[in-house]
């Protein structure tokens, strides 16, 4: 199982672009997106390319391809133009003896209390990536997609073969993370 796994693309179409080509480079299986897809929020300036409409119809033409839950700016009203789920507040995927728990991050403290030891809890929101141990489980962010913060790179995870990679919209991996590591 290959998963391209990225977050807060906030309706800029031209890191939805680039976003893309990498995930069809990477010939990820599916492409998992962490929520806050079309509205930048209000405490976030536009990026760079704002076109909402854009990327409804760029992300629906591979609807069948995503796996998304819902971000602190996406509403029932994103549901209603697009094709795929963006409502749920968690997902699970399994993969082999491998549970992560996905979800947006903005209310993560609910789920993650109930968390069984030796889990990943993959997560958006706070724009930076990261990695590490928290309370049993392992926390792990891809940052942003467009509006990356405290000096982090545009960038998503790949997750294959019980590892985690961080890499920039150009395909550069700039850090990894073995399942078990910790």
């Amino acid at each position: 199982m290959k998963l391209f796994i990225a977050s807060d693309i906030h309706g800029s179409m031209h890191y939805c672009g680039k976003m893309l080509d990498a995930w069809k480079k990477e010939n990820a299986d599916r492409l998992v997106l962490l929520g806050d897809v079309l509205y930048h929020g209000p405490r976030n300036d536009l990026p760079e390319g704002y076109n909402p409409k854009a990327v409804i119809a760029a992300l629906n033409e591979i609807s069948d391809k995503i796996l998304c839950v819902r971000g602190n700016c996406d509403t029932e009203v994103d549901q209603m133009v697009l094709e795929f789920p963006v409502l749920a507040e968690y997902s699970v995927i399994f993969d082999g003896d491998i549970t992560m728990y996905l979800t947006h991050g903005h209310s993560r403290e609910t789920l993650e209390k109930s968390l069984p030891a030796g889990s990943y809890l993959i997560c958006g929101h706070t724009h930076v990536p990261e990695a590490r141990e928290c309370g049993g489980h392992t926390y792990i962010n891809p940052g942003s997609v467009s509006i990356p913060k405290e000096g982090s790179q545009h960038g998503y995870i790949i997750y294959e073969s019980r590892a985690f990679t961080w890499k920039n919209l150009e395909g550069e991996p700039y850090n990894i993370l073995k399942a078990g590591d910790k």
